[in-house]
């Protein structure tokens, strides 16, 4: 988790103004399982974390086995919370382009809204299904998600930080410093910081 992943979560935060869970994937179905422990991500969470309260860490995924399915999470969190209290899956746009390949895609709708995290000047091409969903359910102010618990979308859009893991690998590969691209704590912690080499 780098700072561009941290103040985009923050944006979207101040910009619903509710409280965004950040929740750490066990096994991610999308792509290759992370070398990094699951205690080792969460310390690196926590410590990223430290000194807020609008961030919070939900590690259900890590406590539950097989793969990180987003609609069992979802699932649970449904049930935790009621069916008429407003619930949002933020996604960063290329993630959102990508959803017609997730399990049981369709019903997360019927679960919560969408957030699509989006920067500014950056397009992604969505596939004609998403762009059906897209267009019935697109909602143009917070009160429209406000109003419902679920089956909307809304677009948040988000400082354009061009930070990235494999960024911040390369840095760390030549015995660079990757300062002011993850959390200064990582930075006090060598141990963390080789963590991260390996996420």
């Amino acid at each position: 988790m780098h700072l561009g992943h941290l103040r985009a979560a923050w944006e979207a935060a101040e910009f619903l103004d509710a409280e965004v869970r950040l929740v750490p994937a066990r096994a991610p179905p999308h792509r290759p399982q992370p070398v990094a422990s699951a205690s080792q991500r969460l310390l690196m969470l926590q410590v990223s974390l430290h000194g807020q309260d609008r961030l919070r860490i939900d590690d259900r995924e890590l406590r539950r086995q097989g793969p990180s399915y987003t609609v069992d999470t979802l699932s649970e969190l449904r049930e935790e919370i009621g069916a008429h209290r407003p619930l949002v899956l933020l996604l960063g746009i290329d993630a959102f382009a990508g959803l017609p390949g997730w399990h049981r895609w369709q019903s997360l709708f019927e679960l919560a809204h969408i957030g699509i995290l989006s920067r500014p000047g950056h397009s992604t091409l969505l596939p004609m299904g998403l762009r059906e969903e897209l267009r019935e359910r697109r909602a143009g102010r917070v009160a429209d998600v406000s109003a419902a618990p679920a089956g909307r979308v809304i677009e948040i859009v988000v400082s354009a930080l061009e930070i990235s893991a494999t960024r911040i690998r390369g840095e760390l590969a030549a015995g660079r410093e990757p300062r002011y691209l993850v959390a200064d704590a990582l930075l006090a912690d060598p141990a963390l910081l080789e963590s991260y080499r390996r996420t």
